[in-house]
């Protein structure tokens, strides 16, 4: 059952974070803390998603304000590094920030780069953490993404291709063309009005789930029971989230009956500051444990006051097609 609409708004804080990097086209990440009589949310839709897409992030924020987290399985989770789309030499820098990490998870396919520069940012991570998945974000065509995972495992493997096409048939195709190489989805299932389609056509090998865009931790763990029936192992990941988000995203991950992969939940260290103290990664892990906002921090990473009535107006909106349906 939903809150209210006033008390979904009486505790809500915009807050911007500065980014130490450019990272999905941003330098600084929005979202809206919403605190409930089980702890806290968050809603961080991203502001290009329309209504209908970010009301399942509101969904979600309101489950971990409302309900609190599923119980918890496991009590660390084991995270991979993440290396945006940068240059090469930039590399190192940024895996010091995953003391631990045996697995780094490299952007490509960033739009006004070439695949040179995506070999330059692989190699120079192989150097240091030698297992590697990528992800493209549907980045490629099909031809695009077999010429540049032929050229990407040329000299080592890769553990995954994350969404190298955009489209569940291409990644079929990709699949037939490459069997040597794992495809995991992830906008194939959480942006996809039927999140199963990609599994039932045999587009992937692994699942990259999101627990804001499926609309809370239980859904996530609803759509890992039907993953798991069919073989497909998880991989929990971050939708640039705030200390706060992140909360949600490790207890779904320690609620998993199973969790083969290190989960892409280590991306707090991309803000220079956060809404809470950084989570200290130990042995490549993250430990699983609520955390309360710092409001000191929070008042002091309040957004400008036009964001923060666009944030308000776009709850409101989202909190009507909630209740709509």
């Amino acid at each position: 059952m939903l809150p209210t609409l006033t008390d979904l708004l009486a505790d809500a804080h915009v807050v911007s974070l500065p980014m130490r990097v450019r990272f999905r086209g941003i330098t600084t990440r929005e979202v809206v803390l919403i605190e409930g009589p089980a702890g806290w949310g968050e809603f961080g839709a991203f502001p290009e998603y329309d209504d209908a897409e970010a009301a399942q992030w509101l969904r979600s924020a309101i489950e971990s304000a409302w309900e609190g987290p599923p119980p918890a399985l496991r009590n660390s989770i084991p995270v991979n590094a993440t290396v945006p789309a940068l240059d090469a030499a930039q590399v190192a820098g940024v895996l010091a920030r995953f003391p631990g990490a045996t697995t780094a998870k490299v952007k490509v396919a960033e739009p006004g780069q070439t695949l040179d520069d995506d070999l330059q940012r692989v190699a120079a991570v192989r150097e240091l953490i030698p297992n590697v998945r990528v992800d493209a974000n549907g980045g490629w065509t099909l031809d695009e993404a077999t010429r540049a995972l032929e050229a990407l495992t040329r000299d080592a493997p890769l553990e995954y291709a994350e969404q190298p096409c955009a489209s569940v048939d291409d990644l079929v195709e990709l699949r037939r063309r490459l069997p040597q190489i794992r495809i995991a989805a992830d906008e194939s299932i959480r942006r996809a009005d039927d999140p199963m389609r990609v599994v039932r056509a045999g587009g992937l090998d692994v699942a990259v789930v999101k627990v804001a865009p499926l609309g809370g931790m239980r859904p996530l763990l609803a759509i890992g029971d039907q993953l798991g029936a069919h073989g497909i192992p998880l991989v929990v990941s971050s939708a640039l989230d705030s200390a706060v988000g992140m909360n949600a995203g490790l207890a779904a991950a320690a609620a998993l009956p199973e969790l083969e992969l290190a989960c892409g939940l280590g991306t707090g260290g991309f803000f220079v500051r956060d809404v809470a103290a950084p989570r200290e990664l130990v042995a490549g892990s993250l430990d699983v444990e609520p955390v309360v906002p710092d409001m000191t921090a929070v008042r002091e990473l309040a957004a400008l006051p036009e964001r923060e009535q666009w944030w308000r107006d776009r709850v409101r909106r989202c909190y009507r097609l909630l209740a709509e349906n």
